[in-house]
């Protein structure tokens, strides 16, 4: 990328851009459409979240539902929601993990060098 007497190809450093942009936006379209579950209470309440953290499904078992303790349901509600949210987070780190690292890993020149950082 550094071109004899010491400047940049910035056309290079471009394309690299868009290609890294397509790269993350093709991997932010399939996360927002993969669906991860989490479950609570032995699986007596389940919710589904897609990759990018939107719920999609919440499913409860009738056996846990009692008038009587209506806590007991919310925290196992707020439990399986967390639980397939984390998933969703891991899911995403996976997915984008790899292309946040290009943008300073290697991919795009140290620009702090340039003192301007």
């Amino acid at each position: 990328m550094v071109q004899p007497g010491g400047g940049f190809d910035m056309g290079q450093i471009l394309q690299q851009a868009q290609q890294m942009q397509q790269k993350l936006v093709e991997a932010q379209e399939e996360l927002a459409n993969t669906e991860v579950t989490g479950s609570a209470g032995g699986g007596l309440v389940t919710a589904t979240v897609t990759g990018d953290g939107d719920l999609k499904a919440l499913t409860i078992d009738p056996k846990v539902v009692d008038p009587e303790d209506i806590e007991t349901l919310t925290d196992l509600v707020v439990a399986a929601v967390r639980d397939a949210s984390g998933s969703a987070r891991k899911l995403t780190e996976q997915k984008l993990g790899p292309l946040a690292g290009g943008l300073g890993g290697g991919g795009m020149p140290d620009l702090g060098a340039l003192g301007l950082g």
